[in-house]
């Protein structure tokens, strides 16, 4: 049994208490969170202890890893924390807003031979990780051209997007995560052009919630991501890889496969309601991963590299808003 403490007790947090409870080789051990009552309700529902000290969650008598889903501006110094104690970690993204102090923890870390694993869930979404399986095995040649969408039912409240870092970092940057990691290759060069259409009140914080974004690959291959917040049918996220011999897709998931035939008409049944209801699997399976990583001794992906490349990308595409032009990618190493 691996010892698993989990920091966050909210949104997600709980999302990750239940899939850690549910495991058959995690004993979640404690739930911390700033709020001493949110931390209580969730440990108590699951057979843990709570308790509002981080510096409790790190003790390598009583821990074998933690799961960060605190705040975005605490993921650093947990980290930090971790590498401290020599304690496992996944560590939800981004390790930090600024890529600055990222790297800098990202860098700690390394020095001190943390193991950690940065949480992007989409790579362990099963049609996105069979299409990866199909290029790496050559069967569609090489890749020239990657088109990622991801589309929002409706744009999140007002108060979620000042704090969010923007579009290019809340919601692109699983997607430039998946693009490289799919290619295998890095970009080089982004161009993004964004409109705040759903709701004009995001041009005031410089932010954008309709977006096309444009990535070359070191390759000469090219990536392109549309990104919404606002779709009217539900939450719709699908990638399909163009190659020199054919063409790879993971399409859009529906809530049921099965098809209506009524009055000499089809129907089709419609998209997930939320990104939650679409992604939710790969949560678990993300765990399963980092549990057997654990267990024995295998990497973990992704990694501190990772979270990084991909924040460094979503930084260059947030320039690219607002100069209107390409901007060069400088990629982060450890």
């Amino acid at each position: 049994m691996q010892r698993i403490a989990l920091i966050g007790a909210g949104f997600m947090g709980s999302r990750h208490a239940a899939n850690l409870a549910a495991h058959p080789e995690v004993d979640l051990v404690a739930v911390c969170d700033a709020d001493g009552e949110r931390a209580a309700a969730v440990a108590r529902r699951y057979g843990a202890r709570a308790t509002t000290d981080p510096v409790e969650v790190f003790d390598r008598r009583r821990v074998d890893a933690v799961l960060v889903a605190s705040s975005t501006d605490t993921h650093a110094a947990h980290l930090r924390r971790a590498a401290d104690a020599g304690t496992a970690v996944l560590c939800e993204k981004p390790i930090d807003l600024s890529l600055d102090r990222a790297v800098a923890a990202a860098r700690y870390a390394h020095e001190r031979r943390c193991r950690a694993m940065i949480g992007f869930n989409r790579r362990f979404d099963r049609d996105h990780a069979e299409l990866k399986g199909l290029v790496d095995a050559g069967e569609i040649g090489e890749v020239a051209l990657l088109q990622l969408t991801s589309r929002g039912p409706a744009v999140p409240p007002l108060e979620y997007i000042v704090v969010s870092g923007g579009q290019m970092r809340d919601q692109a940057v699983h997607f430039f995560d998946l693009a490289r990691w799919i290619a295998g290759a890095e970009p080089t060069e982004v161009y993004a052009a964004g409109s705040a259409l759903a709701d004009p009140r995001i041009a005031a914080y410089d932010d954008v919630d309709t977006a096309a974004i444009t990535l070359r690959l070191t390759t000469g291959a090219l990536v392109q991501i549309d990104c919404a917040r606002r779709t009217g049918y539900g939450y719709d996220e699908r990638i399909e890889v163009l190659g020199a011999h054919g063409m790879a897709e993971s399409g859009r998931h529906r809530t049921s496969s099965v098809v209506r035939y009524v009055d000499g008409a089809g129907r089709t049944a419609g998209m997930h309601p939320g990104w939650l209801e679409r992604v939710l699997p790969t949560y678990a399976a993300e765990l399963e991963h980092f549990v057997d990583a654990l267990e024995t001794g295998a990497p973990f992906g992704p990694g501190l590299v990772d979270g990084l490349r991909a924040q460094a990308i979503a930084e260059a595409a947030t320039r690219s808003l607002a100069s209107r032009r390409g901007e060069p990618v400088e990629l982060p190493g450890l």
